[in-house]
């Protein structure tokens, strides 16, 4: 799937099935919380990166589900807070409330204080809308995230690729897992992807099936 289809089937699913964005949100968050809890040990802490988009937001909702199980959990927010708009402000403002651990990265010095060597490292930076090579804060946490030995989560995909043509750029999140939504990326079948993406995984997040069917998801 395209980044455009990607694009499309949110928006059909929004404005003509009347299904909000914050439950999307919620949905695939969720699924990717279940997916996280079968493939690490109890015991592991879990830090999610979060970037100040809807991949952010699915962060947010990743870590209550995760808390809600047991997990010790911290959010690493790579924008202030205040900039969060729509679904992803929602999930933010919620996790905050709810106590979750938020810190607000704002140099590389404060992130490597804050990333640590023992966790299970989710990539919530940067989702499908996303080209390029990841600039500033961004190219700095993927690298120092690259080279900490835990086990590596990219939701949707890993911050770096290209959705559609499945280049890597220079610098890309190296995931073991990649818990992608709806369905799995055009790029990902690309032989050049293999390296980042580590294991897929495919989430649905309650679009109905005759809106997927009408873009060949099934």
């Amino acid at each position: 799937m395209k980044r455009d289809a990607v694009r499309q089937i949110d928006k059909i699913a929004i404005d003509e099935f009347g299904i909000a964005g914050v439950v999307l949100m919620e949905n695939a968050g969720r699924g990717a919380a279940e997916r996280i809890l079968a493939r690490t040990p109890p015991e592991t802490p879990v830090g999610l990166l979060c970037g100040g988009g809807n991949n952010g937001g699915d962060g947010y909702v990743i870590a209550r589900h995760l808390e809600l199980a047991g997990r010790t959990v911290r959010v690493i927010s790579l924008v202030e807070l205040e900039k969060l708009r729509g679904d992803a402000a929602i999930n933010a403002s919620i996790a905050s409330k709810a106590e979750i651990q938020i810190e607000v990265a704002r140099n590389e010095n404060e992130l490597k204080d804050l990333l640590r060597p023992s966790d299970c490292l989710v990539d919530c930076m940067l989702g499908t809308g996303a080209s390029g090579e990841p600039r500033g804060l961004f190219g700095n946490a993927v690298r120092l995230a690259n080279q900490l030995p835990g086990y590596r989560v990219a939701i949707d995909i890993p911050t770096g690729l290209d959705c559609d043509t499945g280049v890597p750029s220079q610098t890309t999140f190296r995931a073991d897992l990649t818990i992608t939504f709806v369905a799995a990326k055009e790029g990902f079948a690309n032989p050049d992807a293999a390296g980042v993406l580590g294991e897929v995984d495919v989430v649905g997040i309650g679009v109905p099936k005759c809106l997927l069917e009408q873009f060949g998801v099934f």
